[in-house]
């Protein structure tokens, strides 16, 4: 008897097909289905956010770059502005805004006449609803020219705070008549002015060649000397941070022996990149300001305190280009009789440049929107007039991007909001075109092996 007539026939074994699914196999697909649903959700979910910040930003910071200008007809009389009558800039110097607002006034007053508006305002009311700059825009003007004295002259005043929210529906009648700086009446006449063409809204420039203004007066508020600043400490940082942050990798990638010093040269640049920012604001406060003596406020100390803060970056993002080099190209080089500074120099280098470029912009840009440092090492300076170019501008006070928004956000009246979002989407313009820049660099010069 055989073995299989003893123990019988085996039973069958079901039959399956690559075609259909087990229950197996069926739990393994949903779960990645499940998995594609939640990675989906979660994408969905950030780019929701994304735009609803950036509705949020455009809703409130568009504004700012509208502004409401009052054209009047201003007579400069001789007999208050030059009184010897020499046309002399030192003298005419000694008659102050206080001289000049009358002037205004009486133009704003003449405009109302001579447009038939009829109103039960005072002339000081009238007045009031041109911005406490225009005396100081006027006198600056006339000191500029002083020709013009004893003419009649067409001047673009800024509309008071109040006036221009008005217009931009930020203040209405009924919070007028609860706010001291602005009355029901005053915005009946802005409408008649409107309606006459005496007043109008327009782009406003300004906002982004005038410097910081008072807390009473946003609407002459502008980024002029904050971008000044911050285009010297980025200036500073590109001068400073890429050659030695290049120079720096190339020494620990191609030349430095693997030893133990190396290694622990490289632990501390990835724990560098990881510090954050505020802790290098104190390290410049205590170094450069309180043992060098380099003065607050100025770009010198803030692209100090940057550049300390990117050199991680650029560091790591030099090396990892160098790495991606194939050793094909060095061993090729030396096998020519190159050295091993012309074989990095002139083949390795060359070929790294592209990521190079690209994490020193990236490096930039973070610097670009840093804050906290620069609080630190006081760059919050109150520039009423552009700092004076370089070299003296790098020692001169100014304020950032960064912190002239933060202190926006500070002030109480909300026409500083509405700057303070103007001038984030300025910041986002400039970040986006450094990214975009970094991306188009590297596609167009990046070789794949």
């Amino acid at each position: 008897m055989t073995d299989l007539s003893a123990g019988g026939i085996p039973a069958a074994r079901p039959k399956s097909s690559l075609l259909t699914e087990d229950a197996r196999t069926k739990k393994r697909n949903a779960a990645e289905r499940r998995f594609k649903i939640y990675g989906l959700s979660a994408v969905l979910l950030g780019v929701a956010a994304l735009v609803m910040l950036l509705i949020s930003i455009l809703g409130n910071g568009l504004s700012a770059f509208q502004q409401t200008y009052v054209t009047l007809q201003v007579e400069l009389p001789a007999e208050t502005l030059d009184k010897e009558g020499n046309r002399n800039r030192d003298e005419m110097a000694k008659v102050s805004t206080f001289g000049y607002s009358p002037l205004i006034a009486v133009a704003v007053e003449n405009a109302v006449t001579e447009a038939g508006i009829e109103t039960e305002l005072s002339p000081q009311d009238q007045g009031d609803i041109i911005s406490k700059e225009a005396a100081a825009q006027l006198r600056n003007f006339v000191l500029a020219n002083p020709n013009v004295v004893g003419e009649t002259i067409t001047f673009e005043f800024l509309a008071n705070g109040r006036i221009d929210g008005y217009l931009k529906d930020r203040v209405t009648r009924e919070t007028a008549a609860l706010d001291k700086n602005v009355s029901p009446g005053q915005l009946d006449l802005t409408d008649a002015l409107q309606e006459a063409g005496i007043l109008e809204q327009r782009f406003n420039w300004a906002f982004l060649t005038m410097p910081d203004a008072s807390g009473q007066r946003p609407e002459a508020a502008g980024l002029g000397v904050a971008i000044m600043g911050s285009l010297y400490m980025m200036l500073i940082v590109l001068g400073l941070a890429l050659p030695i942050g290049v120079a720096a990798s190339i020494y620990l990638e191609e030349f430095a022996p693997k030893n133990r010093i190396t290694d622990i040269i490289e632990v501390n640049i990835s724990n560098l990149a990881a510090v954050p920012s505020i802790v290098f604001g104190i390290l410049g406060l205590a170094i450069f300001i309180n043992f060098a003596g380099l003065p607050q406020s100025a770009p010198i100390v803030g692209g100090l305190v940057l550049t300390l803060m990117t050199l991680p970056t650029i560091i790591i993002a030099t090396r990892a280009s160098l790495k991606s080099v194939p050793p094909s190209i060095r061993d090729a080089a030396l096998g020519v009789g190159a050295s091993k500074m012309q074989s990095v120099f002139h083949h390795v280098l060359p070929l790294a440049a592209p990521g190079i470029l690209t994490g020193t912009i990236i490096g930039l840009a973070q610097a670009l929107g840093e804050t906290a440092p620069l609080l630190l090492i006081g760059m919050v300076a109150f520039v009423r007039e552009y700092p004076s170019g370089p070299p003296e501008g790098f020692f001169d006070p100014a304020s950032a991007l960064p912190v002239q928004i933060y202190n926006w956000t500070q002030r109480s009246d909300p026409a500083f909001v509405e700057r303070a979002s103007g001038a984030i989407i300025v910041l986002l313009i400039f970040l986006v075109s450094m990214n975009a820049l970094a991306i188009f660099l590297r596609r167009r010069f990046e070789r794949r092996w």
